[in-house]
């Protein structure tokens, strides 16, 4: 039997962007344990590796015809960046610097990987250092044209009941993990799988994305 298109999915969650995905032979690489072996619980033929998707990406994005990566967004966050200030001005929290783990990867994909790769994140608080496509909430690096998929209702700040039939996760078994935080850091399954077939369609290098 033939095998599906290899893909990388990096900083996997319990795999919101993976959930539609058909044909596919899929590493997922998440640093929290539990929430892997819920990943894992989802989709059991998947390798799930615990560990750095950071260092893992470095180390083997040339072995996957596709990459999708998720890097932490709330240090890019508008939201995170709002909420530090109080309503006269003052620190709530300390400020903390942007993780450039985001434009690493981006540029070490842009640069090196053969393959098809997609880079996703919030939209951040400041003018992005390297231009991205917004689409659906978010921003999107990426080597290969997708066409925009229109509005999607996030549901972002409901409750774990309406997230969880949004998303398509039932995770209330599961103990030791923030429920809600975790259906919220879902990307929406059919944006997943939007963007992968995306990413089959041949379309001639200057087509592709510019960034």
């Amino acid at each position: 039997m033939a095998k599906g298109l290899k893909v990388l999915n990096l900083y996997a969650g319990i795999g919101g962007n993976r959930k539609l995905w058909e044909d596919v032979e899929v590493t997922a690489v998440e640093l929290n344990p539990k929430i892997a072996a819920i990943y894992q619980d989802f989709f059991p033929n998947d390798k799930v590796i615990v560990g750095d998707a950071h260092q893992y990406l470095l180390e083997h994005f040339k072995e996957f015809e596709f990459v999708w990566s998720s890097p932490p967004c709330q240090s890019h966050s508008d939201v995170s960046y709002i909420t530090t200030y109080s309503k006269n001005g003052e620190f709530l929290h300390r400020p903390k610097y942007p993780d450039m783990k985001l434009y690493e990867e981006i540029l070490l994909l842009k640069h090196y990987s053969k393959g098809k790769w997609l880079v996703e994140n919030v939209i951040g608080f400041y003018e992005p250092l390297i231009k991205p496509y917004e689409m659906a909430k978010h921003y999107f690096w990426s080597n290969f044209y997708i066409k925009d998929i229109g509005n999607i209702c996030r549901e972002h700040n409901r409750n774990i009941d309406i997230l969880t039939k949004r998303k398509g996760f039932d995770i209330s078994k599961y103990l030791g993990i923030d429920k809600l935080k975790t259906l919220r850091n879902c990307v929406e399954p059919e944006v997943g799988l939007h963007i992968l077939n995306e990413s089959k369609i041949d379309l001639q290098p200057e087509l592709f994305r510019n960034i």
